[in-house]
């Protein structure tokens, strides 16, 4: 597995709108594969590949939190969140259904260091293929619902910022291009300051 580049804004890239993947080949999952490495290594929960540098409708997800044992804990996931399995990796998700509404604040692994509060659909219901080409559905609330939304917004060429006021979005968007983005220290970097 490699480690690859996250896109972070202003890039154009970010702004295109992903294409269906015809066929999941053996590449096109060793990129997922890649993708959900990366996706670990920043801390992330969710990365589509607009993120990564590809237009292919694909994401990957993990929203289950680690206790300090380094295990997975089941306690802050709803009924519907325990019953997906994680991680997922989808191609060509498509949302079907959605109720309700929830706010949540979230962050991007592409405007790294910013968080607002963001407004989705509380229930989804998802369809796409996994890895092997095989269909899954299901339906899901909580973080797993809010994450999957966002990384969908990423396959259409939408951030999170593009979902808040005009006032706010456009003071995060000053803050970037004035301030840039802090460094990301590599493990070592961190690990050496403990």
């Amino acid at each position: 597995m490699a480690l690859l580049e996250v896109l972070k804004f202003p890039d154009p890239r970010l702004r295109k709108v992903s294409q269906p993947v015809d066929k999941i080949t053996d590449e096109l999952v060793q990129f997922s594969n890649d993708m959900l490495e990366t996706m670990y290594d920043f801390k992330g929960i969710g990365l589509a590949a607009p993120q990564v540098g590809r237009l292919d409708r694909l994401l990957v997800i993990d929203t289950r939190q680690k206790g300090d044992d380094d295990r997975y804990k089941l306690d802050d996931m709803t009924e519907l969140e325990q019953k997906v399995e994680q991680p997922l990796i989808v191609f060509n998700p498509e949302i079907t259904f959605k109720e309700g509404k929830t706010t949540y604040d979230e962050g991007c692994l592409s405007i790294p260091s910013y968080y607002e509060t963001v407004e989705r659909f509380e229930l989804i219901e998802l369809e796409g293929l996994n890895q092997k080409g095989e269909k899954i559905k299901f339906k899901t609330d909580g973080l797993l619902s809010i994450c999957i939304q966002h990384e969908i917004d990423h396959l259409d060429g939408k951030l999170f910022i593009d979902r808040l006021s005009v006032i706010k979005s456009g003071r995060i968007k000053k803050q970037i291009k004035k301030h840039g983005y802090p460094e990301r220290k590599t493990e070592q970097e961190s690990e050496s300051e403990q």
